[in-house]
């Protein structure tokens, strides 16, 4: 049905585990407000799939919210009907901690939604800086931004699908605390990427850490550091822009037609 209002209704989950998700929420509803075309309705889970359903795209940042299985498939349903999923940082994440020391386990448990999203988490090397590589340099999502450092969670995934990469670094070594913890291939790991859905679209940028000091309760009673990762730098919040105008433009074509 056509939008006589030329208006873009965008559903955000933003919710999880050791991150600062208010941070992360304020940060993305300042970006969405930009676009006076965009109403936002903002949820802490997948559960209301009519509310999803209605929307025009999907941004999410979240770590280790895993939607239930009829969620799972509801997104899958949702992307390839022809709709936009804007996926940040731990969408992709599984943590399972394991007693007496045995690390952080990522269980392959939930297919449907990782092969939706075209990746899942499986560790990451120390915060370090590292270098953020342009794989596709003509894309419109990327196009005119250089290469540049940041010091975020550099993620190692396993790779479902044939992705069209936009972003990417190098890493080669340890991942300590992970169950698996050797990474030793060298190939390119996806910073940023779209999976293709049916008729729709996954954009997924991994980016995008932080952590406050009360966020690894109860763990830990007290963080000390303050961590912002890639929210420190101008391209990053120039990707997240491209990316919310990019589902929107594409949301109202489809409304047009």
């Amino acid at each position: 049905m056509a939008n006589d209002n030329e208006t873009v209704n965008v559903y955000l989950v933003a919710a999880g585990q050791f991150h600062d998700i208010d941070f992360a929420r304020l940060e993305i509803l300042k970006l969405l407000a930009e676009d006076d075309r965009i109403r936002t309705r903002v949820a802490a889970n997948y559960h209301d799939l009519e509310a999803i359903d209605a929307a025009d795209f999907l941004i999410t940042y979240t770590c280790n919210l895993v939607p239930e299985h009829a969620e799972q498939e509801a997104l899958r349903d949702f992307v390839e009907g022809g709709k936009r999923w804007f996926a940040l940082h731990g969408t992709n994440s599984i943590l399972k901690f394991l007693p007496d020391g045995g690390g952080v386990d990522c269980p392959e448990i939930a297919p449907v939604l990782m092969q939706t999203l075209g990746t899942q988490f499986i560790a990451h090397p120390p915060i370090q800086p590292f270098q953020v590589e342009i794989t596709d340099p003509e894309h419109e999502l990327v196009s005119g931004i250089e290469s540049f450092e940041t010091d975020d969670e550099l993620y190692l995934s396993r790779i479902h699908g044939d992705l069209h990469l936009l972003l990417h670094a190098h890493y080669t070594g340890q991942a300590d605390g992970f169950v698996e913890g050797q990474w030793t291939d060298e190939e390119p790991r996806p910073l940023y990427y779209i999976n293709h859905v049916g008729s729709g679209e996954v954009l997924y940028l991994n980016l995008g850490h932080c952590r406050g000091h009360y966020d690894m309760q109860p763990m830990i009673p007290f963080y000390p550091q303050i961590e912002r990762g890639s929210w420190q730098h101008e391209q990053f919040y120039e990707l997240l822009r491209r990316g919310i105008r990019y589902c929107a433009d594409a949301a109202l074509a489809s409304n047009r037609a």
